[in-house]
């Protein structure tokens, strides 16, 4: 089981300058070796390897002095990114899908340097100083202990911030647990979730309540002349707005997915569309709410703790009676909050629809654990 390990960095104004130069250059690596596939392809016909691309800036680290400035295994690691970026691209098209082609990286849009092998030019000190090569001994503020064996170490800049992060190995995963309580959560605008037990909790909606101090930050952007130092101070104003709104927003989500994980050993939740609810009249709301965030962090989570995630088909669970099976004879809206069915049962919408997840979710553990002893 792999989980990563985020923490900041505090460089000095040297190593900031060293940091950033490195990050420009792998950049520049990454734009380059993208023409060059682009460019062989439309006059030749011919795919380039990654292979290919890494023999000809083993050449090019002899001649070019920032490139044999950087660490060769992080070079080569910026290269297989583009690498599985096109292998991405034919495979979608190969598919019929819609495929977006690479693009090349602005100054904002690239912001990671990875380290595939830990050691490799990246290693953490006992005195909370990460050394990374041709920069230096940079200071780590180590808020938890990074757990199991740390396998890649990526350096990523955001919002004019520098952190570290380690993906580490921390063995097999627990069995899961047999024992305990279990739950169907409905995730929802009106409340973030409602569990089948009737818990609701209500959503924060940060981004709705930083809107205006959003707005007139943004406006203040659009007024400035493009290229000069105080438009790039206004834009930072406003960048880090939106990064306080995303923090407040992935803290919400870990301590929602604590709560849930601790208490219940099988937790069923909708397969939502996300992307799809995302292109309606609900999109603000729906980016503001963060579920396939709150789903990610749940999922991780549960696994750590030996807790079994069940994702079901959302269809029907808000129409269906959890108590019969009937489906409604009129097609409830979204503005019908209770649930009435002719056998007398009466409900919440969101309780009912949860219930009626958690009965989906343990259909389908029975039908898994079924498979699974037919197999054995």
């Amino acid at each position: 089981m792999r989980k990563a390990f985020k923490y900041r960095l505090y460089p000095n104004r040297s190593q900031a300058e060293a940091l950033d130069t490195m990050l420009a250059t792998h950049r520049r690596l990454y734009n380059l070796a993208l023409r060059d596939r682009r460019d062989t392809y439309e006059g030749g016909e011919r795919s380039v390897s990654y292979g290919e691309q890494s023999a000809r800036f083993k050449e090019s680290r002899k001649v070019l002095a920032s490139f044999a400035a950087t660490n060769f295994s992080s070079a080569q690691a910026t290269l297989r990114r583009l690498d599985k970026a096109f292998k991405a691209f034919f495979r979608r098209a190969k598919a019929g899908e819609c495929p977006g082609y690479s693009r090349f990286k602005g100054e904002d849009r690239f912001r990671t340097v990875e380290f595939p092998s830990y050691g490799d030019g990246c290693r953490l000190k006992d005195n909370h100083r990460l050394y990374v090569q041709h920069i230096g001994h940079i200071k780590v503020k180590l808020h938890r202990p990074v757990e199991g064996t740390i396998k890649t170490v990526s350096l990523k800049k955001a919002c004019g911030k520098w952190y570290v992060i380690f993906s580490c190995d921390l063995g097999e995963a627990p069995e899961p647990v047999q024992d305990g309580p279990e739950v169907g959560i409905d995730l929802g605008l009106k409340a973030f979730l409602v569990t089948s037990d009737g818990e609701s909790v209500r959503p924060p909606r940060y981004y709705r309540k930083a809107q205006k101090q959003l707005r007139v930050a943004q406006r203040s952007v659009s007024r400035k002349q493009k290229g000069s130092n105080r438009r790039r101070k206004a834009r930072q104003k406003a960048v880090r707005l939106h990064e306080k709104t995303a923090n407040q927003r992935r803290d919400f989500h870990h301590k929602e997915a604590r709560k849930l994980v601790d208490e219940h050993r099988l937790i069923a939740v909708e397969a939502l569309n996300v992307k799809g609810l995302a292109r309606t009249c609900l999109a603000k709301s729906t980016h503001d709410a963060g579920w396939a965030q709150f789903v990610n962090i749940l999922s991780y989570k549960a696994e750590e703790a030996g807790t079994r995630i069940i994702a079901v088909d959302p269809r029907n669970t808000t129409q269906a009676c959890s108590s019969c099976g009937a489906m409604g004879e009129v097609k409830k809206t979204l503005s019908d909050r209770m649930h009435v069915c002719s056998c007398g049962y009466v409900a919440d919408r969101d309780v009912n629809a949860a219930k009626n997840i958690l009965s989906l979710g343990r259909s389908d553990q029975v039908r898994t654990q079924r498979v699974a002893a037919s197999v054995a």
